[in-house]
């Protein structure tokens, strides 16, 4: 059943909701079945999204409940020759789906990227989660199929360091 729009509100995170995205986290990672990735910490987050400030946070709140969250950063389009936004992770809790609540949040990012004239709105979703696909594809999103994700991490970005 749809309920009301206004009664969710979004805002910046601070702060004081580190625990809370902490939570988020988890529970993305859990809904993704990577459970055993997250090694964040309350104290980690606090010092790169609040000190080091390399990525900020929306809050989603339904009734003045947190029901979802967005994390996101720039990046740069060295084509476009201006910055853009990253969405990091977009995750409503499973009670508040299909409610309208993820789909505000996406506008919010959309529109925050156009008034700071950034040329690009990116993210990265798995393949198995059809839901996400078929959200993003009303919206209007393109799949870039001709580029693959690389990445380095762990040992392997350790290894690399020592050549």
């Amino acid at each position: 059943m749809q309920q009301k729009i206004e009664d969710f509100k979004i805002r910046m995170a601070t702060l004081e909701d580190v625990g809370l995205i902490l939570a988020f986290i988890k529970e993305l990672a859990e809904y993704e079945r990577m459970s055993d990735a997250v090694v964040a910490t309350e104290e980690l987050l606090a010092k790169t999204i609040f000190v080091q400030k390399k990525a900020e946070v929306l809050i989603g709140e339904y009734q003045n409940k947190p029901v979802a969250f967005a994390l996101f950063f720039t990046n740069f389009s060295t084509f476009l020759g201006r910055p853009g936004i990253y969405l990091e992770d977009l995750f409503v809790k499973e009670e508040y789906r299909n409610m309208g609540f993820g789909s505000a949040i996406f506008t919010y990012l959309a529109r925050y990227a156009k008034e700071h004239n950034y040329g690009r709105f990116e993210w990265s979703c798995l393949k198995w989660n059809e839901p996400s696909i078929a959200f993003y594809k009303k919206k209007g999103a393109v799949a870039m199929d001709e580029w693959t994700v690389y990445r380095l991490e762990g040992a392997a970005l350790n290894n690399l360091t020592t050549e």
